[in-house]
């Protein structure tokens, strides 16, 4: 069965959680015309285009770890399941491949070559505990609860000129910054959901970096603490992991929310900085925000997806290649469907 349990109903703090406040925001999301034609066609070019041998996506020259987690969460947003179905195959060749790489590497499941790696291994956990309850490959749980502790001795601890509470891009202890903070922050919540046992602690310090990255003049989110740089893609993951993290209502949130919705409307422009990154968040952010900012967004970002995707093929091109331009379209457009977690708060 799928897992319905929420991946991000937390308790932080002394603030309700969202999933407690038992509130559905969007009444009725539906897809944009011809969103769901756009979607197959998608995930027929993924299909296609997977590894045949490995099970993963990206191939030798771009980043496999994180494509291939982002091209397994997209079948699992229109239901398709592990071992099960049209696209079962693929679903478990591509978690085989993730399994393979945390247990050669000692649960670390991001590319040791990579500057980005802890990157990839958030997602990577992501991946494996949206997928919690439906593969039948009996190395996952203790891939995950490894991939896990990994990620909890790697939260920055307090040093001189650093806050502590955040990641960065190496499996070890040091400084920090919100992108990969958020990152991270996701895949805890996710595999906590799953069942692994993840301490409050560390979410409740994660939480306080996330707030103090906050810009106070614009209330938009920096890249860390002592920066000047409050941008879009930056705001619209910050506001999500508060949003995650039971924060809807602190004031920050609510600030960060007017930030994304009065930046120019460039940000639906189809050659917008990091297009795909940003709206991987901002969509979430607008649907847990209510009906009107949802329903005011998600036809102006839908619209400019379906005019980015290849007539051809059916793929969607992205900073880091097809695979990621694919499944981080397909995340964005098909949030109606609803079937991941992350999409039934």
């Amino acid at each position: 069965m799928i897992r319905v349990s929420l991946l991000i109903g937390l308790v932080i703090c002394a603030s309700p959680s969202f999933a407690q406040e038992g509130t559905q925001r969007v009444g009725v999301a539906r897809l944009y015309p011809g969103a769901d034609t756009a979607i197959s066609r998608g995930l027929s070019y993924l299909a296609k285009t997977q590894d045949k041998k490995e099970g993963s996506w990206g191939g030798r020259g771009g980043n496999p770890v994180a494509e291939t987690s982002l091209s397994l969460m997209a079948f699992m947003l229109k239901g398709h399941v592990p071992g099960r179905g049209r696209y079962g195959k693929q679903l478990e060749n591509a978690l085989r491949y993730l399994i393979n790489k945390g247990q050669s590497q000692q649960g670390f499941l991001g590319s040791r070559t990579n500057h980005a790696g802890m990157y990839e291994h958030g997602l990577a956990v992501l991946a494996l505990s949206e997928a919690w309850g439906q593969s039948r490959n009996r190395l996952l749980k203790s891939t995950l609860k490894t991939a896990v502790d990994i990620i909890l001795g790697a939260q920055a601890k307090k040093t001189a000129g650093n806050r502590a509470g955040g990641w960065r891009y190496t499996p070890k202890p040091g400084d920090a910054d919100l992108s990969m903070t958020v990152m991270q922050l996701v895949a805890l919540n996710s595999a906590k959901e799953a069942g692994i046992a993840v301490p409050e602690a560390t979410l409740q310090l994660a939480t306080k970096y996330v707030l103090s990255c906050q810009d106070k003049a614009s209330g938009g989110f920096n890249y860390t603490p002592n920066a000047k740089d409050p941008g879009f893609a930056r705001t619209a993951a910050g506001v999500m992991s508060l949003i995650m993290c039971g924060q809807r209502n602190h004031r920050a949130t609510q600030r960060g929310l007017a930030f994304l919705r009065a930046y120019p409307s460039s940000k639906f422009d189809k050659n917008f900085p990091r297009f795909h990154y940003s709206h991987y968040y901002a969509i979430q952010a607008m649907y847990q925000s209510g009906e009107r900012h949802f329903q005011a967004w998600y036809p102006e970002i839908a619209k400019t997806i379906l005019a980015k995707q290849n007539k051809t093929n059916g793929s969607w091109q992205g900073q880091h290649g097809q695979a990621y331009g694919t499944s981080l379209s397909i995340l964005i457009l098909g949030v109606p469907y609803r079937y991941l977690p992350i999409y039934q708060r």
